[in-house]
């Protein structure tokens, strides 16, 4: 009865969602595999596993209602200060994953992140997918790695800098002409639209970091599930939450 009842109110989501604006770029940040594992009374490692095991449902949800781009907040730069054993086997699972949605050929793979920490074979297999994946056609997902927004900022300027510095341009030039869009032609997102629903779950309220300068006029939306009990009914209240509201950028 139950899953009648789920499946039932899926379809009527679904049909509700079909009539209103459908975000063209979805930001998710996938939080809260750790304290789904606790309440299972399970290892860290099975939360990450379960987590990624997600990931591909998710992105079929995604594709179904036409979103173009997607970015997946797999791995933050704080992230890495944790256990050394807990982090070897998270980049583990994660170079897995990036592998398996890359070898599927569905969507276009762009890992993205500050990468210096990474162990070079990770470094080496993130730029590898991201050279050879960046022909595709298909949903585009974005796939940071050792990600931080004012890592990206930070990353945006100095390439900003180091590109005008082979073309001569005086630093008394640059700071008399550079402007936003100067910043953003630099950043890991390049060319892309910016997000227009971002996506928290584990019941977190704030964004930690993620795609800070892209998320101005960005759409919130919380969710008390754990990630891996991330359901399709919990994206579509998502994109009906989004598809209901006025944007007003900053107006």
């Amino acid at each position: 009865m139950r899953n009648l009842l789920y499946g039932l109110y899926r379809r009527r989501l679904r049909r509700r969602v079909s009539h209103l604006p459908v975000p063209r770029h979805v930001g998710i940040i996938l939080d809260g595999n750790r304290r789904w594992a606790a309440m299972q009374r399970a290892s860290a490692k099975h939360g990450h596993q379960a987590g990624a095991a997600k990931v591909r449902e998710f992105l079929g949800w995604c594709d179904d209602l036409g979103v173009e781009v997607v970015t997946l907040w797999l791995l933050s730069t704080d992230n890495l200060s944790r256990d050394e054993a807990e982090v070897s086997q998270l980049l583990r699972i994660i170079n897995d994953t990036v592998n398996e949605l890359a070898e599927s050929g569905s969507w276009r793979i762009h890992p993205m992140g500050f990468w210096d920490e990474l162990p070079a074979a990770i470094r080496e297999n993130l730029q590898r997918i991201k050279e050879n994946c960046g022909t595709r056609d298909g949903m585009l997902v974005n796939v940071a790695v050792g990600y931080g927004g004012r890592r990206e900022v930070v990353d945006a300027v100095r390439s900003l800098l180091q590109e005008h510095a082979k073309q001569g341009t005086s630093l008394e030039d640059l700071a008399a002409t550079i402007d936003i869009d100067h910043i953003a032609e630099h950043l890991y997102t390049k060319g892309q639209p910016d997000p227009d629903l971002v996506i928290r779950t584990s019941g977190e309220q704030r964004l930690g970091g993620f795609l800070l300068w892209q998320s101005q006029y960005s759409e919130f939306w919380f969710c008390e599930a754990y990630w891996p009990d991330f359901r399709e009914i919990d994206f579509l209240r998502a994109v009906r939450s989004y598809g209901g509201r006025h944007r007003r950028f900053g107006a």
